[in-house]
């Protein structure tokens, strides 16, 4: 198959907005000519470590909660509620729109891919791990 172009974002911790300070900890590819959208998200030891001296009280739960949120929307999953009942460019849409909460979507970008799920994989190793 040809290349087919996608769009991602980096899903980033941001503890204290004024701050401007982030930590990588997802990524959300959207494929449209091949139905794809999915997010691959991590709150392991390496976030961890980088969060505790910018947040040391930053509620993890409450983050990890939330990331699981994200990740459930954008698989189209019942426990993402209502969002996640939209189609699948609305969710990605959903999931990059500018926040000022403590989980916000870097820009979009864009690019050429093969197999997204390959570019999922190469942009969180790059990017998160």
């Amino acid at each position: 198959m040809p290349p087919e172009p996608f769009e991602y974002a980096v899903l980033r911790i941001v503890p204290r907005v004024e701050r401007n300070e982030a930590v990588n900890a997802g990524v959300v590819v959207f494929c449209r000519t091949r139905q794809y959208l999915e997010a691959r998200i991590e709150l392991g030891p390496r976030q961890l470590a980088a969060l505790a001296p910018l947040a040391p009280e930053l509620d993890l739960e409450a983050v990890r909660a939330h990331l699981e949120a994200v990740r459930s929307i954008i698989a189209g999953e019942a426990a993402g509620g209502p969002i996640a009942e939209l189609a699948q460019p609305e969710r990605f849409r959903w999931a990059t729109a500018p926040s000022s909460t403590v989980i916000q979507p870097s820009d979009v970008h864009g690019g050429l891919t093969e197999d997204p799920r390959d570019s999922l994989e190469d942009l969180f190793d790059r990017l998160v791990r």
